[in-house]
């Protein structure tokens, strides 16, 4: 086949629930895509394919049902790609040579074959998502093809989670779910010191390690896991604070998991509270809060509702019950307490993705797996946070975890 034939040979449709491509694609552009799939989500999502190397997407034909995509990646990748990559046709670098020759840089020398792909097929108009880097946009450039970025191109398809991506989302949960029912009894079951410090096997339980001991648990269970958040007490009251030092019984500790699975590359994200011994009269009344917000919350996700106006149910509760929203007013004293964060955000190739659940939140699609998460924080006390992963449906939210305990007795 020669090479003009590589880039014209149309053998699947490619279908899309993207409006960006129904409505602002023309038939004459060219769809390009590139980077490293290992790091770069969004193509990664796109093709289904993982390889530490830069490639390049092409998606060109006479319309959008016609339209086929051409890999360009390494050669030594060419055959576990045509195995398993979603693409039409494969080819690498020196495939399409351009007359000065290829770069000794791989990622340069794959700008170059992608714009001498398009030159090849008579493409002069190109159309990138929001993550294109800058070398390609040169060579793109250099070769005269015009370029512009939609930003919100294969948003919607990456954010309609199908069937394989929830299976896997479904696991990333529940390996989620046994690291935090981990490390929340061993906090509740560890002895308490003369001096109010958690004792665990003769020595005093920290932050540091219960979080060594969810390492351990996810890497085990073929999970990477960024720092855990295990702040206990004061260090709680800043909703992010990942925690340090000892734990000590009657003070609230949050317990915050979001590890990757890196069979899938899906995440899970998890949070749940635990006291040990007896609970302060404040921080049972910020958790009943939180549990009433986290419930009011799910019950209004559903397909075509704003991520706004789940937003705005969490609000009503936290409000309800005399509780802050937003960050503490100047000047406000350390007991303040209230809630300093939106109610949730997208989950999936990444631990933070579109949508929010918070002012200004888009219409929640068909697909969607958001967290719930509210919170109420005080530096006097501590933070109360209960978090789980939703799918959303036109019926309603669907829990992707296996209904963990949202209560403060782990024991």
């Amino acid at each position: 086949m020669s090479k003009l034939g590589l880039v014209c040979a149309i053998t699947m449709l490619i279908t899309t629930s993207d409006p960006i491509l129904q409505s602002m694609i023309g038939n004459d552009e060219a769809i390009v895509m590139a980077g490293v799939p290992a790091n770069n989500m969004l193509l990664f999502h796109r093709i289904r394919f993982r390889v530490g190397d830069p490639v390049a997407l092409m998606e060109w034909g006479a319309g959008l049902g016609t339209r086929a995509r051409t890999l360009i990646l390494r050669d030594i990748e060419m055959d576990r790609a045509r195995a398993h990559a979603r693409a039409d046709a494969f080819a690498c670098p020196r495939d399409f040579e351009p007359a000065g020759g290829l770069s000794g840089d791989r990622e340069t020398a794959t700008a170059q074959a992608l714009a001498e792909c398009l030159r090849r097929a008579g493409v002069r108009r190109a159309v990138s998502d929001r993550t294109f880097p800058a070398i390609f946009a040169h060579h793109l450039a250099t070769a005269g093809i015009a370029l512009r970025c939609e930003p919100s191109l294969f948003i919607a398809d990456r954010r309609a989670k199908d069937e394989q991506e929830l299976a896997a989302m479904r696991a990333s949960q529940a390996m989620t779910e046994r690291a935090i029912e981990l490390a929340c009894r061993l906090i509740a079951r560890a002895s308490a010191h003369a001096d109010g410090a958690l004792m665990h096997a003769g020595e005093v339980l920290t932050s540091e390690r219960v979080r060594g001991e969810i390492d351990a648990f996810l890497a085990r269970a073929g999970f990477d896991n960024p720092r855990s958040i295990v702040a206990g007490g004061p260090q709680g009251g800043d909703c992010h604070h990942d925690g340090t030092g000892p734990l000590r019984t009657g003070e609230p500790v949050i317990v915050d998991v979001f590890p990757r699975s890196k069979a899938t590359g899906y995440w899970g994200d998890s949070t749940r509270c635990v006291v040990h011994g007896a609970v302060p009269a404040e921080v049972a009344r910020m958790h009943a809060t939180v549990v009433k917000a986290k419930a009011a919350a799910t019950a209004a996700v559903r397909t075509g509702v704003t991520g706004e106006a789940v937003h705005a149910a969490t609000r009503a509760v936290i409000e309800a019950a005399g509780f802050g929203m937003g960050l503490p007013p100047a000047g406000a004293p350390a007991t303040w307490c209230g809630m300093v964060h939106g109610t949730g955000h997208g989950l999936g190739l990444d631990v933070h993705e579109p949508p929010l659940l918070d002012r200004g939140g888009p219409e929640l699609v068909t697909g969607d797996v958001v967290t719930i998460e509210p919170g109420l924080y005080s530096h006097a006390i501590g933070g109360i946070r209960i978090e789980d992963a939703v799918a959303v449906t036109p019926h309603g939210a669907v829990n992707l975890g296996g209904g963990l305990s949202e209560g403060l007795d782990w024991k």
